[in-house]
Order: C-alpha cells, then sequence, then structure tokens
C-alpha cells in the first residue's frame, strides 16, 4: 500500500514539474512567425489598432478588419534592414507611452477621434537637423529626440504598409474594386448618375 501511495505522489510531482513552465504569466510569448521582430499579441493588437485609426471602418472595412497588421509585421520582419526594424520595433514598443504624453491614455483606452489625433500629431513631429543640434547637448534631450524620431519612422511605415496593405488586400481587389477583363461588357447608354464610384478613405 505504502508503495502505491509514493507512485501517485511521484506522478504528482512529475505531471506538476512538467506544467509549471507553461504557467509562466509574467512575460508573453513572442509571436514566432516573425522572427527578426519581438512581436507580442498585446503590440500586434496595439498595431492593429494603429492601422485601424489610418484606415477606420466607414462605408466598407477598416484595416484591422482585414488583418492589415499581419501584413505589416510580415513586411517589416520579410522587407526591411535590422537597423530599420530595430527602430520600427522600437517605435512600436514605445507608443503607448507616447500616447498616454500626448492623448492623455494608452492608446486602447482612447476614444476613435482622440486616437486620431494622437496619430496625427506623431505623423507631424518635426526632428531637428542634425547642423542645428547643440554638441553639448545633454543625454536626457538626446535620448528624447532618437525616441521622437522613432516613433515618427515607425508611424510613417505603419501608414506606408496600411495602405499597401489595404488597397492589395483581397477584400478589396474581390468586393470593392473587383477585376473585369479588358474591355468589358459594353453598355451603349448610361446615365452619369447611376455611375457608382466607391470612396476608400485613409
Amino acid at each position: 500500500m505504502e508503495r502505491r501511495e509514493a507512485l501517485k505522489a511521484l506522478a504528482l510531482i512529475t505531471g506538476g514539474a512538467v506544467l509549471v513552465p507553461s504557467c509562466n504569466f509574467l512575460k508573453e510569448d513572442i509571436l514566432i512567425a516573425y522572427k527578426n521582430l519581438q512581436v507580442t499579441p498585446s503590440l500586434q493588437q496595439l498595431l492593429a489598432s494603429i492601422s485601424d485609426t489610418i484606415i477606420p471602418a466607414g462605408t466598407i472595412k477598416g484595416a484591422a478588419e482585414i488583418n492589415v497588421q499581419d501584413f505589416i509585421l510580415v513586411m517589416v520582419n520579410d522587407c526591411m534592414e535590422p537597423e530599420d526594424q530595430k527602430v520600427f520595433m522600437h517605435g512600436l514598443t514605445s507608443f503607448n507611452e507616447y500616447s498616454k504624453k500626448v492623448g492623455g491614455k494608452s492608446f486602447s483606452r482612447l476614444t476613435p477621434e482622440e486616437k486620431a489625433n494622437v496619430v496625427g500629431a506623431g505623423l507631424a513631429i518635426k526632428i531637428e537637423s542634425e547642423d542645428t543640434i547643440s554638441p553639448t547637448e545633454d543625454d536626457e534631450t538626446k535620448m528624447e529626440r532618437e525616441n521622437q524620431k522613432a516613433l515618427l519612422e515607425f508611424l510613417k511605415i505603419t501608414k506606408r504598409f496600411t495602405t499597401q496593405g489595404f488597397m492589395m488586400s483581397e477584400y478589396i481587389m474581390t468586393e470593392i474594386k473587383p477585376y473585369k477583363i479588358i474591355p468589358g461588357d459594353y453598355k451603349g447608354a448610361v446615365l452619369v448618375s447611376d455611375i457608382k464610384k466607391e470612396i476608400i478613405h485613409g
């Protein structure tokens, strides 16, 4: 009987030891799909929210609804130089702090209008020319300037790939601007008022 109890206890201890590593909630898992970027699910969600602010849903779907953030991450991971990837990640990881500074809250807690204001302010950042920088500049000012530069570059990259990914998406190509064989159907008499043109904002 004692041997049976000892085996049960050993089985419980061994099983517990196997489960312990998978129960570490202190650090988020890194998404392995993007091997050159240290992207976590929360950062991916933040990027989705930023892209959706750049192209919000209206009469057609917004960027986040068609997962444009995945396209952005693939392009940065596969097509950009390591230095540019580093700048992108610097901007992404520091964006919530910038949002708190400019908008008063983390980005996810802002209203759509407030989000647009924060992104707009980030894209309007002016970077000083290297010629105008004082040689006696302190480390804190230098760090702040580098953060602003990274944030601006991050938003420019995000805006460019958001627009590209959105316009090249299956949704746009099949539902909004479906491909038609040239020259297409001939219609001899069409009223101008009957011609509809989709407005793609962004």
